[in-house]
């Protein structure tokens, strides 16, 4: 099964002979340098680009091309290599695209010598960077991994280099691209087809069931949602700190139009499951189609309804970019007719000029006005979709205010998704799309309680923000113990000052959780070393496929760390656990739910950026941080509150409780 990375995750390479394909859309150059255990470039021989294409180990593309195929020995990389990393640049004086923003974005994969994808990486949010670090190789412990790294640089190639810590960067920049513009720019044989990967569906034995579906989102969205201010500096035309959607016939906005944008989801599935969706009643003449809950392709009625809301949410962002689209367009066109009625002086004086803008702000209106309509059309019959589907959702797709959770029973295997929140564009406010994110948990969340973090969350009270954040997380880690089998979820706290006592109570007074809350030093560092060794014996086990020499007192079901008020109350040992869990422990089921304030943390420099960027970002206020990866809308994140007075939560923990109690764990 192919892992879809996002920025700053990283997946085990199972092999050491590999090829690497991209796929630009548009000509470019490809190259790696190789990096030791610092990740520094000991000289131009460890650089292969089109000039110098072949290293032991490694051979690249001597032309640029909009698709490649590098190869890689990983074992016949020379004594004292530890990384790989792959650079992509746009070719410079050919007439080509200047920036990354005016081509498709790039795509990258990792596979074997037969084809098989291992992992692969969209290289999204690119605006004006001219070369790119794609993605880096690099041995830890004696394993092979690949990261995804998706860092931009906007000085081009010779600024790429320089990071990388070659000397005489842009003489060496210069070498390249002048090898690139000798020879003529060609494409290899492209890879072959993505698939729609299948959907592991986990039962209570321990079974997996391999389904064709249509994927999700992210904030991860990847998780396709991604947050700046989580993913690292560079700030693009994205908003902050990763949805993904459904089954819907393209728009005239995307691909058949030529343009340099797919608006298409690109895992999203178009062949139909053997079993047949609901369809809608035939729409009377010039009325719209009546929507249906569940209309979208689908094993069972749980993914149908998925890929419907994830198809609700590309047809937005599709309706709302033609609607921005079309009304930039409209204000470029007036400019244009106004310098041209205006060009000439005579023009300027008299009723002329005034004719001349007259004419061009009516015809601005009017585009401006066609596209409104249009909007409105697409808007309301959205609204009357999600009127339709809202209802109809299982408990995990559903908020606390849906009826759904009052009759809710633990199930006997877990949901394809959790919903964890509502998107929003400011074009129609009320017209909320459920985001949803895969379980198992590909990634960790971290709930941002920084008065920086957004405008909403300045004008609240410090010590309210952070109790908010706490029972946001409670609330999160409530919906995974429900929608998961008894006994194959659990969820340890750290709160090391003992501040969250109050927005904890729910989830203690339940007696759901593993253990009582950690506090101070011994309780971190006691909860930190239990987690750290189930991921290095569960790790061990599956590299020696070996899992029935797990010691009996082992849980192996899936484990979730809430984290309150990170930094404080950790030391370096500590930090470094918990970094390790984020990094290794989602592959083998050991996920971190964090509360804390990014600014707070800053005392520990960068080391922790690599954290950040590992988790998705979400606010306990309503906040435009998330960034789609097709046209870079600023979504309006929403999390999910419990309507005032209700008791649904204590009602879900207590049926969690008591099905734990039948089921004898």
């Amino acid at each position: 099964m192919t892992a879809e990375l996002v920025r700053g995750q990283n997946h085990t390479l199972p092999q050491t002979r590999l090829e690497i394909r991209v796929s630009a859309g548009t000509p470019v150059v490809a190259g790696a340098t190789l990096g030791d255990e610092q990740g520094t470039v000991r000289g131009i021989e460890w650089i292969a680009h089109p000039g110098s294409p072949q290293l032991p180990g490694l051979e690249v593309s001597q032309q640029a091309a909009a698709d490649h195929r590098l190869a890689v020995d990983l074992e016949a990389l020379p004594t004292g290599a530890h990384r790989v990393t792959v650079l992509l640049a746009l070719p410079v004086g050919v007439g080509g695209p200047v920036r990354f923003g005016a081509v498709p974005a790039p795509f990258v994969a990792v596979t074997g010598l037969d084809g098989t994808e291992i992992a692969s990486f969209t290289l999204t949010g690119l605006d004006a960077e001219s070369a790119v670090s794609a993605l880096e190789l690099y041995r830890r412990q004696d394993v092979w991994k690949v990261r995804a790294v998706g860092q931009g640089y906007a000085g081009g190639l010779a600024a790429m280099l320089a990071d990388q810590g070659v000397t005489e960067p842009a003489a060496l920049a210069g070498t390249i691209q002048e090898a690139v513009t000798r020879g003529l720019a060609r494409s290899v044989a492209p890879p072959p087809p993505r698939t729609p990967e299948g959907d592991r569906v986990r039962h209570a034995t321990g079974s997996a069931d391999h389904r064709p579906t249509a994927p999700p989102p992210a904030p991860e969205p990847p998780e396709p949602l991604t947050d700046p201010a989580a993913t690292g500096p560079a700030h693009t035309t994205q908003p902050h700190t990763t949805p993904g959607p459904a089954a819907a016939a393209p728009s005239a906005v995307g691909t058949s139009a030529g343009g340099p944008i797919d608006y298409a989801h690109p895992r999203r599935q178009h062949a139909a499951p053997p079993s047949p969706p609901p369809t809608a009643p035939p729409a009377q003449p010039g009325q719209p189609a009546q929507p249906v809950a569940g209309d979208a392709t689908g094993w069972s009625m749980d993914e149908r309804l998925y890929n419907q809301i994830w198809g609700m949410f590309e047809d937005l962002a599709r309706a709302v970019a033609a609607y921005r689209s079309a009304v930039d367009f409209a204000e470029s066109r007036m400019d244009q007719e106004l310098d041209r009625a205006l060009s000439d002086p005579r023009n300027r004086i008299g009723g002329a000029g005034d004719r001349a803008r007259e004419a061009a702000r009516a015809k601005r209106d009017e585009l401006a006005s066609r596209a409104r309509e249009a909007l409105d059309r697409d808007l309301a019959q959205l609204a009357a979709e999600a009127a339709v589907v809202e209802p109809a959702l299982p408990a995990a797709y559903a908020g606390w205010g849906n009826p759904v959770w009052h009759a809710h029973r633990v199930p006997m295997e877990i949901p394809m998704a959790l919903r964890i929140g509502d998107l929003h564009l400011p074009e129609r406010t009320d017209l909320r799309i459920p985001l949803l994110v895969r379980l198992p948990l590909e990634r960790g969340i971290w709930v941002d309680s920084g008065r920086a973090a957004s405008e909403a969350a300045a004008l609240m009270d410090t010590d309210r923000l952070r109790r908010l954040a706490m029972e946001t997380a409670v609330a999160h880690a409530a919906r995974l113990l429900a929608v998961y089998p008894p006994g194959e979820f659990a969820v340890h706290v750290i709160d090391p000052a003992g501040s969250a006592a109050g927005p904890l109570a729910p989830l203690v007074e339940a007696g759901v959780l593993a253990g009582p809350p950690a506090a101070g030093p011994g309780g971190v560092a006691s909860v930190l070393a239990h987690l750290t060794r189930r991921v290095d014996l569960v790790q061990m086990a599956v590299r020696a496929r070996a899992a029935d020499s797990l010691p009996p007192d082992l849980d192996t079901g899936e484990q979730l760390l809430v984290v309150n008020d990170f930094p404080h109350g950790f030391d370096d040992r500590a930090v470094t656990q918990l970094r390790y869990l984020a990094d290794e422990g989602p592959a083998v089921g050991v996920h971190l739910l964090m509360v804390a304030d990014r600014e707070e943390a800053s005392a520990y420099g960068p080391v922790l950026d690599p954290l950040w960027r590992s988790l998705l970002r979400i606010t306990p206020v309503a906040d435009s941080h998330l960034a789609d990866p097709w046209v870079g809308h600023a979504w309006t994140y929403e999390p999910l509150t419990v309507p005032p007075g209700s008791r649904v939560l204590e009602q879900v923990l207590a049926a969690v409780a008591e099905a734990r109690r039948a089921a004898g764990r």
